[in-house]
Parts: structure tokens; C-alpha cells; sequence
């Protein structure tokens, strides 16, 4: 049996790291928050555009919250709107997550911005958390599996 439908693409999106609109991102987060900071030129200061101002001053101050791809690393599964408890530095949510072949969950989260790559937090998951880490995205490319 091979996969289609909205299952396939989802599980696709998800091991390239792509945003879906209206899960990963809305117009409630700007390009900073929601990982997509490669998308907005910063380098030319006379190349303006509406919401520039803004976003350098976001930029200048640090984000309170940022996009990262999550590991499961206990058995589970992760869904949307699964808060993400980050030690010292507060809580996130799930935005998506989908199976990986065999070797685990794996999901993008929004949760509160991290300088540590492999960080480890917690996931909520119906009262019972359990252990993830953050790992560098995607997870996988060229049909190889990036992350362990």
C-alpha cells in the first residue's frame, strides 16, 4: 500500500520541515517566529519594505518564541496543541507532528527560543510527559534520515 492524500503531504512537509498555514504559522506570528527568517533580506538597509522597522527591532531584541523540530524520544504520539516545557526557559506548543519510518515521532514544535541545538524539554501528552529534544531540521533529505 503507498501513501496519498493529505496523510502523504503532511508526513513529506513535515521531514523537509515546511510550514502548513494555519498549523505552523499564521498571521498571528511574524517570518521571525515561525522559522522562515531566511525568506526576509536584511542585508541592503536601503531595501524597504512595509513591516521592515518592526522586524529589526525584533530581531535586535531576541524572540520570546521560535520555531524547532522536535525528537520524540519516548514512545508516543505527538499532535497539535501539545504544550512543549522547556527547562528554565517556559513552554511552547505542538504545531504538527507526524511518524518517521521506525525510529520515532517526529514533529515541529513552536516553543520558546533555545541557544542550545540538542536541548532537551518535555511534551504533555494526555497529563504524562514525556522526553524530546531539539535536533536541527530537516530531518529528512534526499530520502535519508538526518536525525538519531
Amino acid at each position: 500500500m503507498k501513501s496519498a492524500g493529505l496523510g502523504a503531504r503532511d508526513t513529506l512537509r513535515l521531514e523537509a520541515a515546511m510550514n502548513l498555514y494555519g498549523n505552523d504559522m499564521d498571521e498571528s506570528q511574524n517570518p521571525l517566529e515561525s522559522g522562515l527568517a531566511w525568506t526576509v533580506s536584511f542585508e541592503n538597509p536601503a531595501r524597504d519594505f512595509i513591516g521592515r522597522k518592526a522586524l529589526e527591532s525584533m530581531k535586535a531584541a531576541g524572540l520570546a518564541k521560535k520555531f524547532v523540530a522536535l525528537l520524540l524520544e519516548d514512545r508516543g504520539v505527538l499532535r497539535g496543541h501539545q504544550k512543549v516545557i522547556v527547562a528554565g526557559a517556559g513552554e511552547g506548543e505542538i504545531t504538527s507532528g507526524t511518524l518517521l519510518s521506525d525510529d520515532g515521532e517526529i514533529d515541529c514544535a513552536r516553543a520558546r527560543a533555545t541557544r542550545h541545538r540538542r536541548a532537551r524539554c518535555e511534551v504533555d501528552i494526555r497529563g504524562k510527559l514525556l522526553n524530546a529534544r531539539v535536533v536541527k531540521a530537516p530531518f529528512v533529505r534526499h530520502g535519508k534520515i538526518l536525525v538519531s
